[in-house]
């Protein structure tokens, strides 16, 4: 049983789905689905569309450089079947779905790293801006408690340098 993957999306193709599209220099194709195969007619670049992880990875919002991914490469080798290494391999199949789930979520997060300080920055000055939309610009003059409290903003020292530059 060997699971595939789609040419365009590079999703798997589990055996009895998908479409096999064969071209004229013999070279195969293997479709996940009829949206893939239909982009593929079509000429389009998988790194040009966004949902396909060619798309994602160019552009940095997955993992590209990972050890965990040389163990999916494809081998056409046939290995003679040992029960102890059949069940060392599922073992580390296991370990390494963890170590790569684990190196995805510290992916994510150092990739939302500057995203939190920054969107507090442009409320802040958003509400600044239009103050008079909330209050009455006659009752701001009147009572000036009613202005907005000054709020610190905790940035780093990098950040500070990438501003001033």
């Amino acid at each position: 049983m060997r699971i595939e993957k789609c040419w365009f999306c590079s999703s798997t193709i589990y055996p009895g789905h998908g479409i096999q599209f064969v071209r004229n220099d013999a070279k195969i194709f293997h479709f996940c689905r009829s949206k893939c195969h239909k982009n593929f007619k079509m000429k389009r670049n998988p790194r040009k569309v966004k949902w396909t992880k060619a798309y994602r990875r160019l552009h940095g919002k997955d993992m590209t450089q990972d050890s965990t991914f040389e163990f999916e490469r494809k081998r056409n080798r046939p290995e003679r079947y040992d029960r102890n290494l059949t069940e060392n391999t599922l073992k580390a199949i296991k370990t390494i779905d963890k170590v790569r789930s684990r190196r995805e979520a510290k992916h994510i997060e150092r990739r939302k790293k500057g995203k939190k300080a920054q969107e507090m920055r442009e409320a802040v000055k958003e509400l600044e801006q239009n103050i008079s939309l909330v209050k009455a610009p006659s009752v701001l003059k009147e009572d000036p408690s009613l202005t907005l409290p000054k709020i610190k903003v905790k940035v780093s020292h990098a950040q500070l340098q990438l501003f001033t530059h």
